[in-house]
């Protein structure tokens, strides 16, 4: 099913999207170390080692702001290391929330 993210935004866990793209970064960078360069150690100095508790705190913007403002990085990565699930979370992320 399509969704059309321009009607609602109704069900809609952007903080979640969000969580999933960056669990999905640590992923990769624990399957192919290599990937994970000085930009990424970077990217990763911005967001909350505890990204996964800060839902409903003042870091959920954070996280999602930098998922967002990189997606063009993020989807560069992904796409790099061929890893499907990657794509297919940030994909989600823009769409929805982006």
């Amino acid at each position: 099913m399509q969704r059309d993210r321009y009607v609602t935004f109704e069900n809609i866990d952007c903080y979640k999207n969000a969580v999933e793209v960056l669990d999905a970064m640590h992923e990769l960078f624990t399957q192919i170390p290599e990937a994970k360069n000085e930009l990424w150690e970077r990217f990763l100095e911005n967001i909350d080692p505890n990204y996964h508790e800060v839902h409903e705190k003042e870091g959920c913007k954070d996280i999602l702001y930098q998922v967002c403002s990189n997606v063009f990085y993020i989807s560069d990565l992904f796409e790099e290391y061929e890893f499907e699930k990657g794509i297919e979370l940030l994909e989600r992320a823009e769409m929805e929330c982006c």
